[in-house]
């Protein structure tokens, strides 16, 4: 009997995988420059590691779904690494989705970092050559015989780990960042900083008492925090 359950769908890709660049924009009014990761971001019509088929019809809609998000307004952001559920972590937040289209069976896109501890953290890394996977997070129903996907939504897609190396640096330069002194209120920053990036959800209040708006030099000595913090972990493996 062919048993068709709906949960928490989530897909990783390689660096190589995934077919990711790393590019730096500059903004034609600002001049300030912001870096991108594009490439798959999501596979369609094949079986994956997963066990699971995703067709492209479901994909496609997702996309549709995604893209209609984006249009009106709203951001969808991505975190390092992610959690079990669907529900988005401010003091995670890394990136937010800029676009995203189809092209063939996959649905490609595009991915801004934010200048948040986490943004900044891997952005920091990809400057220095680690390559980081990206991982499609969502739901739908799966029929378990034949892991054929439908009613496939996406939420969000994450940054994460190589699939090869689960326990690799954004988890534990996490764990670091936690314990080390100050490091609540780096995660607080986040959090403001995430709520900058997504004004039409936040209330004027909070983002009027924001301390990380426009505030470019707190953003440089996070940065400068993460540089160190990585050091010392490479020093210690």
């Amino acid at each position: 009997m062919t048993t068709i359950k709906t949960r928490v769908l989530k897909e990783n890709l390689s660096f190589d995988r995934a077919k990711l660049l790393v590019e730096s924009e500059q903004h034609p009014e600002t001049n300030e420059k912001s870096l991108y990761m594009k490439g798959i971001f999501i596979m369609g019509g094949i079986k994956n590691a997963n066990e699971r088929v995703y067709p492209v019809n479901e994909i496609q809609v997702a996309v549709d779904s995604l893209m209609q998000i984006i249009a009106n307004g709203d951001s969808v952001l991505g975190e390092v690494d992610h959690p079990d559920d669907l529900n988005i972590n401010l003091d995670r937040v890394s990136h937010m989705i800029t676009n995203m289209w189809m092209d063939g069976p996959n649905g490609h896109g595009k991915l801004k970092m934010i200048p948040t501890p986490m943004g900044l953290l891997i952005e920091t890394m990809l400057k220095s050559g680690v390559k980081l996977g990206v991982s499609s997070r969502g739901s739908g129903e799966v029929d378990d015989y034949s892991g054929k996907v439908s009613g496939f939504e996406i939420v969000t897609v994450d940054i994460v780990a190589q699939p090869s190396a689960p326990n690799a640096y954004p988890k534990a330069i996490y764990e670091s960042l936690m314990n080390m002194r100050n490091g609540h209120n780096y995660i607080q920053n986040a959090r403001e900083a995430a709520i900058m990036a997504n004004p039409t959800r936040a209330t004027e209040q909070q983002i009027m008492t924001s301390p990380f708006q426009a505030d470019q030099k707190l953003q440089k000595y996070l940065k400068e925090t993460m540089v160190k913090l990585i050091s010392e972990m490479k020093l210690k493996r």
